[in-house]
């Protein structure tokens, strides 16, 4: 991935905000906070977007994320509707295009069991008023005929879309370095204390002084000295994929197989992944690969011949019930996480920057209890 700065920041005399983390999350929180006119220093442990955003497919399907129309997917759903503003507001700031685009999704069924599953997805959200569309074989054939001949039915989520999850990194934070976010290359060892109040962090060892910290770190931020977290409350989830070099024979993402399949418009078709709980291993493995191309092979069988142009791996950050944790800590006023978006983390970029942009400023947060990050310190 290239690198989205030219230069990193000296270490400042203070800030009103510092974000650690410098992923899709944790760039648009900074941008969000810079735009409304307070100071704020970035803290990456390597560079902006280096770790597990980068490593995204980039979809943006909250009609095949939920499973239930309950409070986790009207989350996702919220943000699933901020983002064509979201990608405008950025080319409005200049910053480098993206790759957002509609492309729509299709969620297939093998067999007469996923079928049942299909169609227990399909009544809930017909009830919700969803756009979602019933597809028999003959349909999903004349559709996408580059797809796998034994498919009995399908879903079609018209509304759905994706980014480019690299070239997201490098526009979110072109955005917020015009808007006069600073970045501090560093490691966020632990909180700096004072009195019993939050006064910032300590990176590197050295102090750098905060009226409120945002730990947007991913799977890293129960790593940081004083924010309280057990281990198991934020851990590392691994996720592998494989980039084949194909020019994509359909614009839509695929769901299936337990797999995914995402067309790039610059000639990839991205297919993915792993759910491994091996810690901070973020190396690529034989066995996931295999799973990977046997899935993506399955769904559309010309992968089978088509040339891999790249593997890789991040590490998703997951919570013990699998719900993001969101907003202020009770026990420390200033502190605030946007923590455990788990494989949602694209997708929730939008609602994500302005629920802690609202929370530093002390407005009361607009989520449910059982997201927010209350929940991990009770």
């Amino acid at each position: 991935m290239e690198d989205l700065s030219p230069s990193m920041d000296p270490l400042p005399a203070g800030c009103d905000v510092a974000v650690v983390g410098a992923g899709a999350v944790g760039c648009a929180v900074a941008w969000r906070l810079a735009q409304g006119g307070l100071s704020v220093v970035l803290v990456e442990r390597t560079r902006p977007g280096a770790e597990a955003s980068s490593a995204a497919a980039g979809l943006l399907a909250s009609q095949h994320e939920g499973s239930e129309d309950g409070p986790f997917f009207r989350l996702l759903r919220r943000s699933e509707r901020m983002w064509g503003e979201f990608a405008r507001e950025l080319a409005e700031a200049g910053a480098p295009d993206m790759g957002y685009r509609a492309s729509g999704a299709v969620d297939v069924a093998f067999d007469e069991g996923e079928a049942a599953v299909l169609a227990g997805r399909l009544s809930w959200q017909r009830q919700a008023g969803l756009a979602v569309e019933l597809l028999e074989a003959p349909d999903v054939r004349a559709r996408f005929p580059a797809l796998a001949p034994r498919i009995q039915q399908a879903l079609w989520y018209p509304e759905a879309a994706q980014v480019d999850a690299q070239r997201l990194c490098a526009s979110l934070w072109a955005a917020a370095r015009s808007a006069g976010v600073r970045w501090l290359a560093g490691e966020a060892r632990s909180l700096l204390l004072r009195g019993g109040r939050l006064a910032g962090l300590t990176v590197d060892g050295r102090p750098l002084e905060a009226e409120a910290v945002i730990v947007a770190a991913g799977a890293f931020g129960a790593l940081i000295e004083g924010v309280g977290l057990a281990p198991a409350a934020l851990r590392p989830i691994r996720g592998q994929l494989v980039c084949f070099e194909l020019e994509p024979p359909f614009e839509a993402a695929v769901f299936g197989a337990g797999g995914y399949l995402a067309p790039k418009p610059d000639g990839r078709v991205l297919a993915g992944s792993t759910m491994e709980d091996v810690g901070f291993d973020k190396r690529v493995t034989a066995a996931g690969v295999q799973s990977i191309l046997e899935r993506a092979a399955r769904l559309c069988p010309r992968l089978a011949k088509a040339p891999v142009g790249a593997l890789w791996a991040g590490l998703r950050p997951a919570t013990p019930d699998g719900l993001p944790a969101l907003g202020p800590v009770p026990s420390i006023p200033g502190l605030h996480l946007a923590a455990g978006h788990l494989r949602n983390g694209i997708l929730l970029t939008p609602v994500t920057a302005e629920l802690l942009a609202a929370s530093v400023r002390g407005q009361p947060l607009d989520l449910p209890r059982e997201l927010q990050a209350a929940r991990l310190f009770a």
